[in-house]
């Protein structure tokens, strides 16, 4: 009962906001226009289809709310109208009841409320679709936050996950459109995104990681988890005072300088992503304050870990061949990395993903770098990519959303930010760590322990191979590896000796010029 009753409110809260004819409309068929406007009879709506549909999710409730702050950032997927609008939805839920958080807290640690702190504020300060935070202070004097997980949110996620599920296999069978958006697939990564999210000490253990990235860099802060009050369902952490970013008036008046913020959160973002490939990927202002206190003004803190994204060193590696290519012009190139990663057919004609990639960013070239938008380069892109099938991989999704949220929230700080030359110094230095002999070095540096290891046994394992008689055939095979070997020698010793000779030439000319 309790399911059909949660269908119900689906479908009359679909029919209220005309989400039935718009979903009929991504369908081309005969039979699906001939049920629009069966449907759309008397009916009539004065919002865009993107205001409906986010309207929608917020009368859901907050599941269907975090669902539409997901598919904001598959732009690969929906059209900009609906992307940009989905972007608009607050995660600003009510409280729940004081006594219940209480009551979990209690349940999670065995002691009272009265045991485990020596104040505690029954008012949350923050409320979320996942989670509430209270404020408290611990045996000893040290201020904390308290991380409630909502009471009952395991149930209420599977129902309504359930309920997404038969509705996405419903569009694929329906229409080929309808299967090009893979309904199934955004689904299933929604589930693993709240079922991660539902997991607190997960959460805690991000921002342990991520407090350990960012100690050197003295740009950021992150709370300290109290390991000792961590639990699946609560977690308790240092307390942090700041002031939202949204409340700029605020900041200028206490005389942060919020150009220099702007700059900061760039290259907070990006050594997160290029050189941690750890990133907080839910970097909203909600989640951002700054903080005033006189031993760290003007550093940014940290908060909400439950999204993090990853980047193995092949995804670092792709990222980097492709920044070389896109600050070329080499677009052939782009192209072909898109081909040998698999994100687009083998099939593809490389010459016209080529011209698709060239009239998306050539525009963008010849722009004075500030007034280029890495949000209108992105979209264009995705909306290129559907032609192509391009399959875009979760994990550079995560980086795409966190690019735009942290360029939204640069130019909200400074209109004139240019987001490329503040980039720019790190990614240089970033893609020659990648690519060249300091990779080299680096991958020697890797993997020398392995090295110290072998070294030790070579003498063993050189005597154990004199000892065995050679055959005829292997005293052959053994010349004629000699033999190439110094014909080898010889020609890396021609190259040396070329390249010497051509530097000294060069010195000399330099030397007569001068005189």
């Amino acid at each position: 009962m309790r399911y059909l009753a949660r269908l119900l409110v689906i479908v009359w809260t679909i029919r209220r906001f005309g989400l039935d004819v718009l979903l009929l409309t991504a369908f081309g068929a005969r039979r699906f226009r001939t049920l629009r406007k069966l449907l759309s009879f008397g009916r009539s709506w004065q919002e865009p289809r993107g205001v409906r549909l986010r309207l929608a999710f917020e009368r859901l409730g907050p599941i269907f709310v975090k669902f539409g702050q997901v598919l904001s950032t598959r732009r690969d997927l929906l059209p900009p109208d609906i992307a940009t609008e989905l972007a608009r939805l607050q995660d600003n839920v009510p409280p729940f009841d004081a006594a219940h958080s209480r009551a979990l807290i209690e349940q999670a640690f065995g002691k009272s409320i009265e045991d485990l702190f020596e104040t505690f504020d029954a008012e949350p300060v923050a409320s979320a679709s996942i989670a509430q935070v209270h404020f408290a202070t611990l045996k000893g004097g040290r201020e904390v936050a308290v991380k409630v997980l909502r009471p009952g949110m395991a149930d209420v996620i599977d129902d309504d996950i359930a309920l997404m599920r038969t509705l996405a296999n419903w569009v694929e069978r329906l229409s080929a459109d309808g299967r090009r958006l893979k309904p199934r697939e955004v689904v299933a990564e929604f589930d693993t995104y709240l079922h991660d999210e539902l997991d607190l000490v997960r959460e805690a253990a991000n921002a342990a990681q991520l407090r350990r990235n960012m100690e050197g860099l003295g740009l950021v802060m992150v709370p300290e988890m109290i390991w000792d009050l961590c639990t699946q369902d609560v977690i308790v952490m240092e307390r942090m005072t700041g002031v939202p970013i949204s409340q700029m008036q605020r900041l200028r008046e206490a005389g942060v300088d919020i150009k220099k913020l702007a700059r900061d959160g760039v290259t907070i973002f990006f050594t997160q992503v290029f050189r941690d490939g750890f990133f907080h990927a839910d970097m909203h202002p909600g989640n951002i304050q700054v903080s005033l206190a006189p031993e760290t003004f003007g550093r940014y803190i940290a908060l909400d870990f439950g999204i993090i994204g990853t980047l193995t060193e092949v995804d670092k590696d792709y990222l980097a061949q492709n920044f070389v290519a896109f600050f070329r012009r080499d677009y052939k190139r782009v192209a072909e990395l898109h081909i040998e990663s698999g994100w687009v057919p083998a099939e593809t004609r490389v010459d016209e993903l080529e011209s698709a990639i060239r009239a998306v960013c050539e525009p963008h070239f010849d722009r004075p770098l500030k007034d280029i938008s890495l949000g209108q380069v992105l979209m264009r892109l995705f909306q290129a990519s559907r032609r192509f099938n391009v399959e875009i991989q979760p994990q550079l999704v995560l980086l795409q959303k966190t690019l735009l949220n942290i360029e939204g929230l640069g130019r909200q700080l400074d209109p004139e930010l240019d987001l490329w030359a503040t980039a720019k110094p790190f990614l240089e230095r970033w893609m020659n760590e990648q690519i060249g002999w300091r990779a080299l070095l680096n991958q020697l540096k890797k993997e020398a322990p392995r090295y110290a290891q072998l070294l030790p046994e070579l003498p063993r394992l050189l005597h154990d191979a004199l000892e065995r008689q050679a055959s005829p055939r292997d005293g052959e095979l053994m010349r004629a590896l000699l033999q190439e070997q110094r014909r080898t020698n010889r020609l890396l010793q021609g190259v040396v000796y070329g390249g010497l000779g051509f530097v000294l030439g060069l010195l000399a000319m330099r030397f007569i010029s001068a005189l």
